[in-house]
């Protein structure tokens, strides 16, 4: 290519998923799908081209003297879409797809080395776009895989260093104003970067296994932290501290530490309770014994569990009844537009009432605004979190200014727990059938002057035909008794 001054192309072609085949269909079935792959690939190409296996899930495609690079890009197309088609291993069918990474010579790369380094790159750029798909090699990608390479010599370094802080955003209870929870957040103040972002740093050390010993030093940190400000005598009337420490799932792979921190927090006279492991839904997931077992175990030994970024992942009810849940988080992309959007206040509803259904408190991310945490105060969540209250903060600054934040942010509550500057009128929600609804009109006249003028007040849920109108009715009555110039 070189001598001639063609272009040639590299495609880096991966199997999606590959390992589910193997893992439920067995190692036979998985290699018939590589073979069919295999075929499916080389239908796809020109006579000229090369096809091969580079080992597991992996081909490569090699594409001599293009005239442009459409052709690579049409292929790389053909490859993705003939690879989604079923698989028909044997009585079984299976589904796959497939990641494309696409480099040209001489344009990306003048080595082979560096062109198979670059094809990888890309294909991996793929996946992570969704899968399913193609992506072409670009120059961002090469320094990406630097800064990459960098951090994660750098993440050593800092370990080694101490470089890293844990800072402390606190968790206020909306019914009474308290602050007695704090999630801990690790920063790294890089010498020559500057900060660097956790959403940088942890997926690369994710991706290294070095979470594992980030993971432990943000542990340790969160306990000697723990026991110091629960080893003082607190100030009359504030609640003992609880602190929530993330936990990547990668770390319930590991031989657990929960004897260590159960040991450490007893010897100071702290209850495990104080301890608080956030995981997140795809954890839950997993039914690896590693996983379960050490899930159960936090659970045995009194430590509580948090369930973080509710609603973005998979959301499936069945886990919520297998483990026992203490917090749900209700992820900040459904706060963030609370007072806007009633599809987003709806979600936060249902699931508020769901997490209390189950005995689960309900903590919301996030929270920047003062009519958020009202609508979230009159819908019954537990706890906020976020700027309003107070952002992450060093734990000095912390003990400091915790006093002070019940004033700042805490809603104004009634003894009747009415916030002031919510509604006055209460919310009444009746599971109906649509033939009833003639009912409630009369229902409210009968019972209170002003109910004719409060039907905004009323929530319905339209669900089953079979509840009768007399006991909806009664209910209806029941709460305009107890609410006479409120119903």
């Amino acid at each position: 290519a070189e001598r001639d001054q063609e272009v040639v192309g590299l495609l880096f072609v991966d199997l999606d998923h590959f390992k589910d085949v193997n893992d439920t269909l067995g190692h036979e079935m998985g290699d018939l799908m590589l073979q069919e792959a295999a075929r499916r690939i080389r239908a796809c190409v020109r006579q000229s081209d090369t096809v091969a296996r580079m080992g597991g899930d992996e081909f490569t495609v090699l594409l001599p003297s293009l005239d442009t690079s459409l052709v690579a890009e049409r292929i790389a197309q053909q490859v993705t879409e003939r690879l989604a088609e079923p698989f028909q291993l044997g009585a079984e069918v299976a589904y796959a797809s497939a990641s494309v990474g696409i480099t040209l010579y001489p344009e990306d790369g003048q080595t082979t080395e560096m062109l198979f380094k670059q094809a990888d790159q890309a294909m991996y750029a793929a996946k992570a776009a969704g899968r399913n798909r193609y992506s072409w090699f670009t120059p961002q990608m090469r320094r990406e895989a630097e800064l990459r390479h960098s951090l994660a010599n750098d993440i050593r370094t800092a370990l080694a260093e101490n470089q890293f802080e844990l800072h402390y955003q606190p968790i206020m209870c909306l019914r009474t104003g308290q602050v007695s929870k704090a999630e801990a957040l690790i920063r790294w103040h890089h010498p020559e970067r500057g900060p660097i972002s956790p959403g940088l740093f942890i997926p690369i050390a994710e991706d290294t296994g070095l979470i594992n010993d980030i993971g432990h030093w943000v542990s340790q940190e969160a306990l000697q932290t723990l026991v110091r400000w629960n080893s003082s005598t607190p100030e009359r009337g504030q609640p003992r501290i609880c602190i929530s420490v993330n936990r990547s799932p990668r770390e319930f792979l590991t031989p657990g530490t929960h004897e260590e921190w159960v040991h450490t927090l007893r010897a100071h006279g702290v209850p495990p309770e104080a301890l608080i492991v956030e995981i997140t839904e795809g954890l839950l997931l997993d039914d690896r014994e590693e996983v379960t077992s050490k899930l159960s175990a936090f659970r045995d030994r009194g430590i509580q569990l948090a369930l973080d970024d509710f609603g973005t992942g998979y959301s499936a009810m069945s886990y919520l009844q297998r483990y026992d849940i203490d917090f749900l988080k209700i992820d900040r992309s459904f706060v963030k537009h609370l007072a806007t959007s009633s599809r987003d206040r709806a979600i936060a509803d249902a699931v508020i009432a769901m997490a209390h259904a189950l005995g689960i408190r309900v903590i919301a991310e996030g929270v920047e605004h003062e009519d958020q945490r009202d609508l979230l105060a009159a819908a019954g969540c537990d706890f906020m979190q976020g700027y309003l209250c107070a952002p992450a903060l060093p734990a000095h600054e912390f003990e400091s200014t915790r006093p002070s934040l019940r004033g700042s942010a805490a809603p104004s509550i009634r003894p009747s727990g009415c916030l002031t500057s919510a509604p006055a009128w209460p919310m009444v929600s009746l599971n109906a059938s649509s033939s009833s609804s003639t009912s409630w009109p009369a229902a409210l006249s009968d019972s209170t002057s002003a109910g004719s003028k409060r039907l905004s007040s009323l929530s319905v849920v339209v669900s089953s035909p079979q509840v009768r109108p007399s006991s909806q009715r009664g209910a209806l009555t029941a709460c305009c008794r107890l609410w006479p110039k409120r119903a």
